[in-house]
């Protein structure tokens, strides 16, 4: 009798399918990949059960390929991690553990790092004296510094060593080369020593806050701390402070943050402090570079691993502390295929290894303050800029009484003058890149739309291009209008690129850079870019949401936001805490240092109770009135959300499916389900989309028990509608964005 085994599939279904190993094959862990045949394919999969009895007919099993893994990809507290993201998002397993892996693994390739070429001496070069190549001095340098011990490639490249002498020593048969798996050096024990950049002295706030986390974060439990600091309060100090003592401790840090241009200079402050190694992890590296750091966190020979929101799934020998910046931020929830949330996730991985967690942020998300009011986190506070950093000075423009060149006001030029002339920088935030928001004939009327979405196409002048920002397509810059003929085409609503031209124009002596994702797209760009900043070289930063998280400019003493007013009337429920986190993020680049910063907004509403809350009364305080808003109208944190999405080429097949879904929704519910409240179908916010049209349906609930057991009860029935063979359909737990 054949051994059987239970794997997922990276498939969109939910169920797993059962497999016959062959005698002379391995009983893989559970956790481990195996090969098998999948319709007339072959593919990756995970197994979830062993040694099991299958659940048809033995006779209709199929056999496994090949053994992958005998041993499991995941150490236990994480792979139930995974199994419970799978089970909380009501995701098919196998879709969640291709996503939590490298590409390679996915592809079924072993795990194995990288060999890298080593030069050592040979039997006879051992036995050789040095002074026997006095007469070839780059010989004698070389066959000396492998005297000390044997030399990796990049030493070699990097101790600048002639390739002719390594050849002659090879050809003497002084040296050998191999391969060979790299080498790491232990960092256990001075993990906390410092380098060139020392501790800074604490605050009294911060001193409060490390002390507070020191006292809890090494007892291996699952303490969760929201660390809510103004901009420029020192939480990056708090951070390092708390690391050196949990990397003194021989434990490992995971470090999340919302974006990959906030990497570079959170690397260099880790290795300026800390003499571990760093490993970096997120979507610019390539599928070996990212491998590579996936096994250094695994067999612990990284200290501190930094990444973007995927990191969350990374396996780590010893993982003593997680800390996640900037944890309001929406980035850190995927919005497409597997829709989880990394901030959630961190809290439930701590749970399960038994590790502190830091959540970071001068403008807390309104669910991480709720859960901090019902004492779930301990919550701990800076209300003051560290060093010699002083509060920004908040003002407005009342744009009804300005004159605006090109979005600029004014009141603002003549403020930005006065910066730029004492020596400082200047940020204008503009989150719109491209050049202008529409291309319209001055005749008819005609906009350029995109073909395929309910949008406009956005002008990229720099590119002669019309692009659509929601499904990438574009097309050249017409010469006459595609309706009436005429030439008379102009330019409407205000992007990036735009500005950069009206300020070279204005200011040209004083140099300006945009930072955007058009201008950064070559990798190792935005790095160059805020470094050339940080010289000086730029003294005008016009940029997008890019600029507004994490980056310090300490010369920059003035911060404008130029168009935030599509903002304050949104249908999204949101949109108050993202404006408002908005507006204080972009505002905390000014006056990080030692110079006095100024912010000014511009508004054609500037009497709008958000508006007037922030610039009055600050974050907290916006806060607490939304939170209130927020219970008496029963939405979230106090109300769980769910979301189907359909999408079809056809909009009533979009819409019937989800009619199918909502009637089968409907009728499960039941007397212990009273609080379920089915919403739609109805058309999304952007209705058509990549030319696909696309309807919602939400459901709303009081708690997440009833929601979620309404869904565990209706999927595996969803999956097999007859309706879905003409559209396709997701769920969204928790939904941050519903355009």
């Amino acid at each position: 009798m054949p051994t059987f085994i239970r794997i997922a599939l990276p498939v969109p279904l939910r169920r797993k399918y059962d497999y016959a190993l062959a005698p002379e094959q391995p009983l893989p862990e559970v956790g481990g990949r195996v090969r098998v045949p999948f319709g007339s394919r072959e593919m990756v999969g995970f197994v979830t059960a062993n040694d099991i009895s299958p659940a048809i007919d033995v006779n209709q099993v199929r056999e496994v390929i090949a053994v992958s893994d005998a041993q499991a990809l995941w150490p236990q507290p994480l792979w139930q991690l995974l199994l419970w993201a799978a089970s909380y998002y009501h995701h098919p397993l196998g879709e969640v553990l291709v996503h939590a892996a490298p590409i390679a693994i996915k592809q079924g390739e072993p795990p194995s790092y990288t060999l890298v070429r080593r030069y050592q001496l040979s039997s006879q070069g051992e036995a050789t004296e040095v002074t026997t190549l006095q007469r070839a001095k780059k010989q004698q340098q070389l066959f000396a510094a492998l005297k000390r011990g044997a030399m990796s490639a990049s030493s070699f490249r990097e101790q600048g060593h002639s390739t002719a002498a390594l050849k002659a020593l090879q050809d003497k048969g002084l040296v050998e080369v191999h391969n060979c798996e790299p080498a790491f050096a232990p960092w256990h024990g001075e993990a906390h020593t410092q380098l060139q950049e020392q501790p800074h002295a604490l605050n009294r706030e911060q001193a409060v806050a490390v002390g507070a986390i020191l006292g809890m974060v090494n007892t291996g439990k699952a303490n969760v701390w929201l660390l809510e600091g103004v901009t420029g309060s020192g939480k990056t100090e708090v951070y390092l402070q708390v690391m050196a003592e949990v990397l003194a401790a021989g434990k490992q840090v995971l470090v999340l943050v919302p974006e990959i241009g906030l990497t570079p200079q959170t690397v260099a402050r880790f290795r300026n402090r800390f003499q571990v190694p760093v490993v970096v992890l997120h979507s610019g590296l390539s599928d070996q570079e990212r491998l590579q750091g996936w096994l250094q966190a695994r067999d612990g020979h990284a200290g501190i691993v930094l990444g973007t929101r995927s990191a969350i799934f990374t396996p780590m020998q010893n993982l003593g502390l997680l800390i996640l910046d900037e944890e309001h931020d929406s980035s850190f929830k995927q919005q497409d295929g597997f829709r989880y949330n990394a901030r959630d996730l961190a809290i439930k991985r701590a749970h399960l290894e038994g590790f502190g967690v830091i959540l970071g942020s001068a403008t807390p998300s309104l669910e991480s303050l709720a859960n901090a009011r019902s004492n779930r986190y301990a919550h701990l506070t800076l209300g003051k800029r560290a060093g010699a950093a002083l509060p920004v000075k908040s003002g407005l423009i009342d744009l009804k009484s300005q004159r605006l060149h090109n979005g600029l006001s004014d009141q603002l030029l003549s403020v930005m003058q006065k910066h730029l002339d004492a020596g400082n920088q200047v940020l204008l935030f503009l989150n719109r890149r491209g050049f202008a928001s529409a291309l319209l004939c001055h005749e008819c009327g005609w906009i350029s739309d995109c073909h395929r979405c309910q949008a406009n196409m956005t002008v990229h002048q720099q590119t002669n291009t019309l692009q659509c920002h929601h499904c990438g397509a574009q097309r050249r810059i017409p010469r006459q209008c595609q309706s009436c003929g005429s030439t008379q085409l102009i330019t409407r609503g205000l992007g990036t690129e735009q500005l950069e031209q009206a300020i070279q124009t204005r200011f040209p002596n004083y140099p300006a850079i945009r930072i955007d994702r058009d201008s950064t797209r070559r990798k190792g760009q935005l790095e160059d870019y805020l470094e050339a900043v940080a010289r000086g070289d730029y003294r005008i930063l016009i940029g997008t949401q890019m600029l507004a998280k994490g980056h310090h400019f300490p010369d920059v003493t003035l911060v404008s936001l130029l168009d935030v007013d599509g903002a304050l009337f949104s249908a999204d429920f949101r949109a108050a805490e993202r404006l408002a986190q908005l507006y204080v993020q972009v505002s905390g680049r000014a006056g990080r240092a030692s110079k006095k910063g100024s912010v000014l907004l511009q508004t054609h509403h500037p009497d709008h109770p958000l508006i007037q809350e922030l610039i009055q009364n600050g974050y907290k305080d916006f806060a607490q009135s939304a939170l209130l808003e927020r219970e008496q109208a029963m939405l979230p944190p106090y109300a769980a959300m769910a979301l189907f999405r359909a999408e079809a080429m056809d909009k009533l097949a979009a819409e019937a499916l989800l009619q199918v879904i909502s009637d089968k929704l409907h009728a499960a519910l039941d007397s212990e389900m009273p609080e379920v409240t089915v919403i739609g179908p109805m058309p999304a916010p952007l209705a058509r989309r990549a030319g696909r049209f696309r309807y919602q349906l939400l459901l709303h609930a009081a708690a997440r028990a009833p929601l979620h057991g309404l869904l565990q009860q209706c999927l595996p029935e969803l999956e097999n509608l007859a309706e879905a063979r003409k559209a396709r359909w997701t769920l969204d737990i928790d939904p941050q964005e519903f355009i």
